[in-house]
C-alpha cells in the first residue's frame, strides 16, 4: 500500500450526500471552528452508471418455475452493487427470442443480461450471457450449477453467479455472495451473534450462550468466525473463541496471560489473530500464532487501553483506537508493524470537545480506514473514512443522520455495513461510499459491531464441485 502521511500534514474532510443528485450544503459554523487551518465543505461528483437490462429468464429440461426466482434474486444483487442503472419495464417487442441490439441501443441500454434454468440431475444449471449492447456482441457467458431451492446453498450459488456478472464488466468483485455477522442484544439483555446475507435475506442465530457475546471477526477463508464472550466468565474477563461454521466445532484461545480478551481480528495469512488485552499485568494489542498455538506477541501497550485492530490487505500495518492522549475520548492510529511509531488518522483537536473516534476497519483495497466518529461532545457517531496515502489524507462523512456505528467493509471495498439508530428505531444499514446511497439491511435490531465476510463463492463453489470459472 502507498506510505500513509500523518493527518498533521494534511486533513481535508468531505461530506458525501445520502442520496445521488442531492446538492451540496454547507457545514455549521460551530464545526467549522472545531478544525482550525481545516478545509470543511460538502463535495459530491457525479458518476455515470452504465444501464443494464435484465431480460426476462427462460427455462427447459425440467428447470421450469425456478427461472423468476432466479431473475429475481440476481436483479436485486445487482441493484444492490450500485453501480447500474437496472431497466424494469421491458417494451414487448423486446421479449421474444434471440437479441436484436438495434432495438436494446434505442431504449438506452448499455448491457444487456439473458439467463436461462435448466434441470440438472437433483439440481439445476443456470446459463447467464452477458451482451455488449454498444458492440452488438457477446461479452461472456458461463454456466452456475444451482441446488435445489431446498437446499441452504441455494440463494448463496445465484449471488455466486451475480458477482460473476460485476465482474465481468468492472473487472472488481461483487458482494452478493457474501455474510454479515453482528452481535443482536436481546430483551433478556444477552447478546448472540447473528449471520445474515448481504441481499438481508436468511438471517440466523448461530450463538445460544445466554451471555454476551460479541465482537465477531471472518477468518480470511470465509470458513470460521471468532468472537468474544463470557460465557466461561469464572475469573470475570471474556476470552476469544472461534466457531467453524463448517461443523459448529469451537475452540478457544489460550495465550497463556491473563486478561480480558476483547476484539479479535485474523491476519491476512489466517494463522496468526489480534486481540485487545485489558486488565491482567500487561494491557494493550497482542498477537497469537492460533494455528501453532505459540507465540504471543506485544503488538502495542502501555498504561492506556488500545483495542479494535485492524489489519491493512497486506498485513504490514495496523489501525487501532487508543486513549493514549490522556483523555476519555479514543483516537484512531495507524502504526507500520516493521517498525515506527503510530500516527493519528483522527482528526484530533485538544480540548474539551475534542472528538470521539473508535472501531476502525481497514479497506480491502487497502488505501482507506472506515471508522465511527463524534466530531464534538454533543454529536451523534458518524460513519467516517480516511483516505490514507501518498497525497495525505482526507477525511470523508458518510452519514449524517441519526446515530451510526462500527462500521465493517465489504469485499469490494465501497460499501460499508453499520449499527444504526433513528427516530423510528434500530438496524443495521449498507451505504455506498461511492454515491452515498443508504439501505436498511436488519429492521429492529439492536446490532452491534457488524463484520462483512469475504467473498463466499469459491466456498460454495467447492461444495457444489465447482472448478474454475469456464469463460
Amino acid at each position: 500500500m502507498p506510505h500513509p502521511i500523518p493527518l498533521a500534514r494534511r486533513i481535508l474532510v468531505l461530506l458525501l450526500p445520502l442520496s445521488v443528485g442531492a446538492l451540496p450544503l454547507a457545514l455549521p459554523a460551530q464545526q467549522r471552528e472545531n478544525f482550525p487551518g481545516v478545509r470543511l465543505g460538502l463535495i459530491y461528483e457525479a458518476r455515470t452508471q452504465p444501464t443494464l437490462a435484465i431480460k426476462p429468464f427462460t427455462s427447459r429440461f425440467g428447470g421450469g418455475g425456478l427461472e423468476r426466482q432466479v431473475e429475481a434474486i440476481i436483479g436485486r444483487d445487482l441493484r444492490y452493487s450500485d453501480r447500474f442503472n437496472v431497466l424494469d419495464s421491458l417494451p414487448a417487442a423486446l421479449l421474444g427470442e434471440g437479441v436484436d441490439y438495434r432495438l436494446w441501443d434505442q431504449i438506452g441500454a448499455t448491457w444487456l443480461l439473458t439467463g436461462q434454468v435448466e434441470g440438472m440431475g437433483q439440481g439445476y444449471v443456470l446459463v447467464l450471457t452477458l451482451h455488449d449492447v454498444v458492440y452488438a456482441e457477446e461479452k461472456a457467458r458461463e454456466r452456475f450449477p444451482i441446488p435445489d431451492p431446498s437446499s441452504p446453498d441455494f440463494r448463496m450459488a445465484v449471488h455466486r453467479a451475480s458477482d460473476r456478472v460485476v465482474e465481468w464488466i468492472f473487472n472488481e468483485p461483487g458482494i452478493a455472495a457474501t455474510r454479515i455477522a453482528f452481535s443482536m442484544r436481546l430483551p433478556s439483555g444477552a447478546q448472540e451473534i447473528y449471520l445474515v446475507d448481504s441481499d438481508g435475506e436468511n438471517l440466523r442465530r448461530l450463538t445460544n450462550f445466554g451471555t454476551i457475546t460479541m465482537s465477531p471477526a471472518w477468518h480470511p477463508s470465509g470458513e470460521k468466525l471468532a468472537y468474544n464472550s463470557f460465557r466461561e466468565d469464572r475469573d470475570g474477563f471474556p476470552r476469544i473463541y472461534e466457531m467453524d461454521l463448517r461443523t459448529g466445532r469451537e475452540r478457544m484461545l489460550n495465550p497463556g496471560r491473563a486478561g480480558q480478551q476483547m476484539t479479535p481480528a485474523y491476519h491476512p495469512n489466517g494463522r496468526e489473530i489480534a486481540f485487545a488485552l485489558v486488565g491482567g499485568e500487561r494491557k494493550g494489542i497482542f498477537s497469537y500464532d492460533w494455528e501453532r498455538n505459540c507465540c504471543l506477541t506485544q503488538v502495542q501497550g502501555g498504561r492506556w487501553e488500545d483495542l479494535s485492530p485492524s489489519f491493512s490487505p497486506d498485513g504490514n500495518w495496523l489501525a487501532f483506537q487508543s486513549n493514549r492522549l490522556g483523555t476519555a475520548s479514543p483516537q484512531i492510529y495507524v502504526m507500520d508493524l516493521r517498525g515506527g511509531e503510530p500516527f493519528l488518522v483522527s482528526p484530533y483537536v485538544y480540548g474539551p470537545t475534542a472528538g470521539h473516534y473508535a472501531a476502525p476497519d481497514w479497506s480491502p483495497r487497502g488505501d482507506r480506514i472506515a471508522f465511527h466518529g463524534r466530531l464534538n461532545r454533543n454529536a451523534n457517531h458518524q460513519i467516517l473514512v480516511a483516505e490514507v496515502g501518498a497525497r495525505g489524507t482526507s477525511l470523508l462523512q458518510l452519514t449524517a443522520e441519526g446515530n451510526n456505528e462500527d462500521p465493517s467493509w465489504a469485499p469490494d471495498g465501497r460499501h460499508l455495513v453499520f449499527a444504526g439508530e433513528r427516530s423510528w428505531g434500530y438496524g443495521l444499514f449498507v451505504v455506498d461510499a461511492v454515491t452515498g446511497k443508504i439501505r436498511l439491511l436488519v429492521p429492529n435490531a439492536r446490532a452491534r459491531i457488524p463484520a462483512w465476510s469475504p467473498s463466499l463463492g469459491d466456498v460454495v463453489g467447492a461444495r457444489l464441485g465447482v472448478g474454475g470459472p469456464s469463460r
